[in-house]
């Protein structure tokens, strides 16, 4: 059981904000809390029940010296711890557990916790910025804003807090900033940045140029290229990516810290009763690679469909109600390490609402996934 204890230890040290009535150890509430959202607790009603009916596995290496807490002291507690810290002993606990390789694709974006908002309280929903490893399939660190817009100094804020050297950022338009880029550069990572019209001139010309290469049949010209097909569900789908290099003719190319590439890719959807087709553009400071380009630009969408979509599918996250105070920024938390556990537990070949579902049932196979981080 001392190995199940491995995540909690990374917690031990944060700070009880309780100015009275510590009955509860503060560790016992986050283990408890851990695993309860593991086995799909949605709330601190949950967390409760799920800990008094599993009273007897936790007493086995839990101290509980006045059993289990009650639904409204998992509240408090979760109102109360800083969500900064809280996060920095999740990140601290993702450092031990993940090892990133070289050129591994670390996808960023944003997303609102829709029923996060507190109207009487003139709170506005949260908005979590994450950074997803596309390859380990593990949430790397969130940072909260209050607005989508503020996205734009959330990312940075995130990026200096992650090890992310060798590896390739994602980023989609939103994120295509010079200061992005330079805080990239800086943690000696490489880029790949959506480019849409929120950038005029840059997005234009990068445009125009591609359409005059495709119009010349891209004859005379220094260019990188791969294809890909893909077909599922009736729908065939096929991609095309152009790279180049020669963009010294690019204005303002110096303003954006070590931007090597500009890259079109061509979509065409076809379905059975339609085609539908789409145009984007991107740049980065990897060297002129067609595929290596198509490779981050197709794992940057892991993290729509890997995160975001499980987080709403299998963890209900957008129907939560957890509003009170720092509760709702810390349940996120919770959300990241249980997806992170499951995600890393690969014994059972199952789905992540299936996995939930034994490890609640099953002990020992809970103890699996928590062994897992």
């Amino acid at each position: 059981m001392n190995k199940c204890l491995s995540i909690p230890k990374y917690f031990a040290n944060l700070t009880d904000h309780r100015r009275y009535n510590r009955r509860h150890k503060l560790i016992d509430i986050i283990t408890i809390a851990i695993c309860a959202v593991i086995c799909n607790a949605e709330g601190f009603e949950h967390i409760a029940e799920f800990g008094h009916a599993k009273y007897d596995w936790f007493k086995r290496f839990l101290e509980l010296p006045h059993g289990i807490p009650s639904a409204d002291t998992f509240e408090r507690v979760f109102t109360i711890i800083d969500p900064k810290e809280f996060k920095a002993c999740f990140m601290q606990w993702v450092k031990a557990i993940s090892q990133l390789a070289k050129g591994e694709v670390i996808a960023v974006d944003g997303k609102t916790l829709r029923r996060s908002h507190d109207k009487s309280n003139g709170k506005a929903a949260i908005h979590m910025v994450s950074a997803w490893a596309c390859a380990n399939g593990i949430v790397l660190g969130q940072v909260k804003t209050e607005e989508k817009s503020n996205e734009i100094t959330a990312i940075p804020e995130l990026l200096k807090m992650l090890e992310i050297k060798g590896c390739i950022v994602t980023i989609d338009a939103m994120g295509c900033q010079k200061r992005i880029c330079e805080t990239i550069i800086e943690k000696e990572a490489d880029y790949v940045l959506s480019l849409k019209g929120n950038h005029g001139h840059l997005h234009d010309d990068v445009q125009a140029y591609f359409q005059d290469l495709k119009q010349n049949e891209f004859k005379d010209a220094a260019f990188g290229y791969h294809e890909t097909i893909d077909g599922e569900h009736g729908r065939i789908e096929i991609r095309k990516y152009w790279t180049s290099s020669d963009i010294t003719w690019l204005q303002g190319k110096e303003n954006w810290r070590n931007l090597e590439t500009i890259c079109m890719v061509e979509r065409e959807r076809r379905f059975a009763d339609r085609t539908e087709n789409e145009t984007s553009y991107y740049i980065g400071s990897l060297a002129n690679n067609a595929e290596k380009y198509s490779n981050a630009i197709r794992s940057h969408w892991g993290i729509e469909n890997s995160l975001h979509w499980i987080l709403d599918v299998s963890f209900n996250e957008d129907g939560s109600r957890i509003r009170k105070g720092n509760a709702p920024d810390n349940f996120a938390v919770l959300r990241h390490i249980a997806l992170n556990l499951i995600k890393k537990e690969t014994s059972l070949k199952k789905s992540i609402k299936c996995k939930r579902l034994r490890a609640g049932w099953d002990e020992n196979y809970l103890s699996t996934i928590l062994a897992a981080g």
